[in-house]
C-alpha cells in the first residue's frame, strides 16, 4: 500500500520531568530573554504557583481566570499586560488558564511559557477559544502556541481524582477525534494511538493510587501526545459538539468531553473499520467502544450531561448549532436525527450506539 501525506510539526520546546518545575520555569523564561513576566494563575492554584515563580522578577500576577475564556476576562488580562509592559506570559493552571494566556498572546504577540496542572492539553496546540454572548469561537494562530511547556506530573498530585478522570478523558477525546479529523495524517494517528495506550494505563493507576507519581506521569505523557495529534489533525465532530455545549450552556469543559466521547465514537467507528480496530488494539479490546466503556467503568467516569446542567429542552437548539459546524469529512454522515439521538443519549447517560 502506498503512503502519501503532508504533516506540519509545531515549533515548541517541551521539558518533561517530575519535581523539577520551578527550575525549569526559570530556565525557560531566561531562554526567552524575558525580564518582566506576567504570571497568570487562578487564586485556587496559588499554592502550586507560588513556589514555581518565586525566583522570577514578576511584573504582574493575574488571578482572574474563567471557564471558556469570556471576552471581557480576556480584555482585562490584555489591559494588565500592556499596563505593566510585560515581555512574557507564564501560565500555571488548567485549560482555562492556558486559554487566557493565549487570548493575551493573540493580540499582543507575547511569548508563553505554559505550566499545565491538568491533562487538558491546550498548552501543546495553536488553537485559541473565546466566548461571548453564549457563543464560543475558536481559531488557529501561530501566536498562541506556547514557546515552551514545562510538564511536571507532581503538580497533578493535588488534582482530585474525579477531576483527574474528567481531564484525562478530555485528553482521550483528543486522541479519538484525531483519528478522523479534517487534517489527519499517519503521524497524527500514530501519536493518537500511543496516547490512547498511555491514558488507558495511566488513568486507572491515578484512581488506584492518587498520590503515586507513575500513574500521573503516564497520564500526562498520554495527554501531551493527544494534544500534539489534535493540534495537527484539527477539530473533529466530538470537539464541535463540546464547544457548542460549553459556549451555549456553560457546561464544564472536561466533564462534557468525558460524557460525550463514547457516543461520538459509537457513531463514527462503524464507518472507519481500520481506525476502529487500531483504537481497539490500543485499548486492549476487540472493540474500540467496548475498550472505552471498560476504561470509563474502571475510573467511574462522568455519565450524563444532565448531571452538569444541560436541560432536555436545550437539545434542539444545540442540534441546530452543531449541524452548522459539522466537519465535512466526518466518517459517518451527520443528520438531525442521528445527532439528536446522540445528544439525548449523552443527556441521560444511555448506552452508546
Amino acid at each position: 500500500m502506498r503512503v502519501s501525506f503532508r504533516h506540519e510539526t509545531l515549533p515548541q520546546r517541551v521539558v518533561f520531568a517530575s519535581y523539577e518545575a520551578a527550575g525549569h520555569v526559570a530556565d525557560e523564561v531566561a531562554r526567552l530573554g524575558a525580564v518582566r513576566p506576567m504570571v497568570i494563575a487562578a487564586e485556587a492554584d496559588s499554592a502550586l504557583a507560588d513556589p514555581l515563580v518565586a525566583a522570577l522578577p514578576a511584573a504582574v500576577r493575574h488571578t482572574e481566570v474563567a471557564m471558556h475564556v469570556p471576552t471581557d476576562v480576556a480584555d482585562r488580562a490584555r489591559t494588565a499586560a500592556e499596563k505593566h509592559d510585560v515581555d512574557v506570559v507564564v501560565s500555571i493552571g488548567g485549560g482555562s488558564t492556558t486559554g487566557l494566556a493565549k487570548a493575551v498572546a493573540l493580540t499582543t504577540g507575547l511569548p508563553i511559557v505554559a505550566v499545565p496542572t491538568t491533562y487538558a492539553g491546550s498548552e501543546a496546540t495553536n488553537v485559541w477559544g473565546l466566548t461571548e454572548d453564549g457563543r464560543k469561537t475558536t481559531g488557529v494562530d501561530a501566536r498562541v502556541l506556547p514557546r515552551s511547556v514545562v510538564y511536571d506530573a507532581s503538580l497533578m498530585l493535588s488534582l482530585p481524582v474525579p477531576l483527574s478522570v474528567a481531564s484525562g478523558l478530555n485528553a482521550l477525546a483528543h486522541c479519538v477525534d484525531s483519528m478522523w479529523a479534517p487534517r489527519v495524517d499517519p503521524i497524527d494517528q500514530a501519536l493518537a494511538l500511543e496516547g490512547i495506550r498511555a491514558l488507558r494505563q495511566g488513568l486507572p493507576e491515578v484512581v488506584r493510587d492518587p498520590q503515586g507519581i507513575a500513574g500521573r506521569e503516564q497520564t500526562l505523557y498520554g495527554a501531551y501526545l493527544a494534544a500534539v495529534a489534535f493540534a495537527s489533525a484539527g477539530s473533529g465532530l466530538h470537539h464541535k459538539i463540546c464547544h457548542v455545549l460549553g459556549g451555549m450552556y456553560n457546561l464544564p469543559h472536561a466533564q462534557t468531553h468525558a460524557v460525550v466521547l463514547p457516543y461520538v465514537l459509537a457513531l463514527n467507528a462503524p464507518s472507519v473499520p481500520d481506525s476502529e480496530q487500531r483504537m481497539a488494539a490500543a485499548f486492549g479490546e476487540t472493540s474500540a467502544v467496548d475498550g472505552l466503556q471498560r476504561l470509563r467503568e474502571q475510573v467511574a467516569a462522568p455519565r450524563a450531561l444532565r448531571d452538569y446542567g444541560l436541560r432536555e429542552t436545550d437539545i434542539p437548539a444545540a442540534v441546530d448549532a452543531v449541524l452548522a459546524a459539522v466537519p465535512p469529512n466526518n466518517p459517518t454522515p451527520v443528520t438531525r436525527e442521528n445527532l439528536e439521538d446522540l445528544l439525548r443519549r449523552a443527556w441521560d447517560g444511555g448506552e452508546p450506539r
